[in-house]
């Protein structure tokens, strides 16, 4: 039998966002420079063009989503990227977009915080995505990919879901992410899932105008459009929660990990089983709507991984039904735990 050929490049997670994002239809990208994602812009720079896009160097962070929020309104796949503080100047268009419903992907390669930081990696900006990091009772799906391959494959969900639920989806990537190199498998066929776009803005020759909007003066009316907006909450918390389960089936301490900690958590775990301890992973990809159903058959313990100082153990906390040992170990400032420093910490917590 002959075997199929399968096209690899070796590329960046940052080069490898904004491929999957081209491959996935996205036609408009704005954005502004900032390390550590400035790949991903210098990519689309390149290369939207030529393939039948548009690319816009914004002024600003603010210009930037706010030029995508127009974008959106028309219809057309919009993105746009930052980094940790570029995102925080986004917060305000993206409660708009989320008060307009549009479906938008939106980047964050996270560095460390607070304030301008540095730029070495970080997980700190974890609320600022999964609560909503603007005004109002909004959330933003974030999904979170742990390698290069992920970075590219989860661009057509990232549009997918936005079409679908017309709702802002946030890639929350790292610097660690976004900078390594690794070897991307670039077969894979993007399936563009086609959802009505009868309310875009598009000209009203021929129909009724359109209006879009995330503005209700009448009263009552923003309270309605508030209750309409968690229903569709609660659908996408009982339909797109994912994750990863590794080792876990007899597990009595699970690590919990996402993006780059999972894959040296993954490595912890490794050595752990060849030294006899029965110890799992659970990766969160979905981190809003996060994956509840991970946690419904609880373990004894578990051991919260991440580069911030507890913010992801909230949610595993929140998610067990009973009072299962939840042990943490965390670094911020560009500091992240290693291999060794986990496996001290589980040893503690396996043995206690």
């Amino acid at each position: 039998m002959r075997q199929k050929s399968i096209k690899k490049i070796l590329i960046s997670g940052n080069e490898a966002i904004a491929e999957g994002a081209i491959r996935a239809g996205c036609t408009f990208y704005a954005g502004y420079p900032i390390t550590p994602q400035n790949e991903l812009i210098g990519y689309m720079a390149e290369h939207m063009q030529d393939r039948g896009g548009v690319f816009i160097q914004a002024e600003s962070e603010v210009a930037a989503i706010n030029m995508v929020y127009g974008a959106a309104a028309t219809g057309v796949r919009a993105m746009t990227s930052s980094s940790s503080p570029g995102v925080s100047l986004k917060q305000e268009g993206i409660s708009y977009i989320a008060g307009a419903e549009l479906p938008v992907v939106i980047v964050n390669i996270m560095r460390g915080g607070p304030g301008l930081g540095n730029i070495w990696p970080g997980q700190s900006d974890y609320f600022q995505a999964t609560r909503g990091g603007g005004h109002g009772d909004y959330r933003c799906i974030v999904l979170a990919p742990a390698n290069v391959q992920e970075c590219y494959d989860m661009m057509i969900l990232a549009f997918n879901l936005a079409d679908q639920y017309r709702n802002p989806v946030l890639i929350l990537g790292d610097a660690m992410l976004g900078q390594m190199m690794e070897p991307l498998n670039t077969s894979t066929k993007f399936v563009i899932k086609n959802v009505d776009k009868s309310w875009a803005l598009t000209g009203c020759k021929d129909r009724k105008p359109n209006i879009v909007k995330s503005f209700y003066m009448v009263k009552g009316d923003l309270e309605k459009f508030n209750l309409k907006l968690q229903k569709k909450y609660e659908a996408l918390q009982a339909k797109e929660e994912r994750w990863e389960e590794f080792l876990v089936k007899d597990a009595k301490l699970v690590l919990v990990a996402y993006g780059s900690m999972a894959r040296i958590a993954k490595a912890a775990v490794k050595t752990l089983r060849l030294k006899g301890k029965k110890v799992g992973l659970i990766r969160p990809i979905t981190l809003w709507p996060f994956p509840k159903q991970a946690f419904k058959k609880p373990k004894d313990k578990y051991l919260v991984v991440e580069m911030s100082y507890g913010q992801l153990i909230e949610d595993v906390k929140l998610s067990l039904s009973v009072n299962a040992q939840v042990g943490f170990i965390g670094r911020a400032g560009g500091g992240f735990p290693s291999e060794e420093e986990i496996i001290v910490k589980a040893n503690k917590l396996y043995n206690g």
